[in-house]
């Protein structure tokens, strides 16, 4: 039976470090593949959309293998309304919205590219942090809490653990004694949060004492019941909603593979801004921005009307 004790934690920094670089590239590779919830901390911005705090990223919770853990979902609209849910590749499983992209990528027509591009998915992240700094809410401060963030800020964790110069140092961020905090930079550009500015700070302890770092790393919330298959609609019942939505006959005929992971990095038609395409008259999108909860709930509420 594997020891899950705080000693072998810190016992197998290294060991821990040398697992999560390896899902770390996992991930990077294209093939692989809640509602209010007080456990969510959220930043919080000002009028003009500019934000500041610092977090830390934990390690993994006690009996799991990964600090974080990742969820596609899609979001568009069409005639028959708002399809607003989690995608079941997140699990590893047949999507009849990818089974749709694909269908319509493979069709070598142009404007059906585009609709695939207006319809892939979105990409999250959830780990457990510790709150360092919130000056909105310093209540939050010292405190455990699950943090959703999108794929900007995944590339600036991977970034620290693989550095790309050799003057650079690796750091594994989820590390309680090595690790670093994170400073949450969050400005309004283009009408979406931007976070380029955000970055690492020097490694760190985030306490000198082990009974404190044992007790935050015992507070950690569990990530994996966000893959839990009970938390995801049936294929049926999404093959039936994106039916009513997009208008559709005869459902989809299933594909061996998927195109999605293409199109999650291919960018629309010459762009000029970051900010996504529009889409056509009588046809809107759920465009989100990374981390932009707000805008995600606005748009499951119409779903749901």
């Amino acid at each position: 039976m594997a020891d899950t004790s705080f000693g072998a934690l810190k016992r197998n920094r290294q060991s821990n470090f040398d697992t999560l670089t390896k899902e770390l590239e996992k991930l990077s590779s294209p093939n692989q593949g809640i509602g209010q919830d007080d456990r969510l901390w959220k930043p919080t911005v000002d009028k003009a959309g500019n934000g500041f705090a610092v977090i830390r990223f934990l390690p993994a919770p006690q009996g799991e293998d990964a600090p974080f853990v990742r969820i596609w979902d899609h979001g568009f609209q069409g005639p028959g309304g708002w399809f607003i849910e989690k995608s079941r590749t997140s699990i590893g499983q047949k999507d009849p919205v990818s089974e749709y992209n694909t269908m319509l990528w493979n069709s070598g027509v142009a404007s059906n590219k585009d609709i695939v591009r207006k319809q892939k998915r979105r990409l999250s992240y959830y780990s457990n942090i510790v709150v360092v700094k919130d000056g909105s809410n310093p209540d939050n401060e010292g405190k455990v809490f699950l943090y959703k963030y999108g794929k900007k800020i995944f590339d600036k964790i991977n970034e620290a653990m693989d550095p790309q110069f050799a003057d650079e140092t690796s750091v594994n961020p989820f590390d309680l004694w090595e690790g670093a905090n994170f400073k949450l930079k969050i400005r309004q550009l283009d009408g979406f949060r931007n976070y380029d500015k955000s970055e690492f700070d020097s490694p760190q302890a985030i306490s000198e004492d082990d009974d404190t770092l044992e007790k935050i790393w015992n507070a950690e919330y569990p990530l994996q019941e966000f893959l839990d298959p009970k938390n995801f609609k049936s294929y049926d019942e999404l093959q039936t909603k994106l039916n009513r939505v997009l208008g559709l006959d005869g459902g989809v005929q299933p594909v061996s593979s998927t195109i999605e992971d293409m199109t999650d990095s291919a960018p629309a038609p010459a762009p000029k801004s970051t900010a996504p395409a529009k889409a056509p008259a009588k046809q809107a999108e759920a465009n989100f921005a990374d981390d932009d909860d707000e805008s995600l709930s606005f748009f499951k509420k119409l779903a749901e009307e």
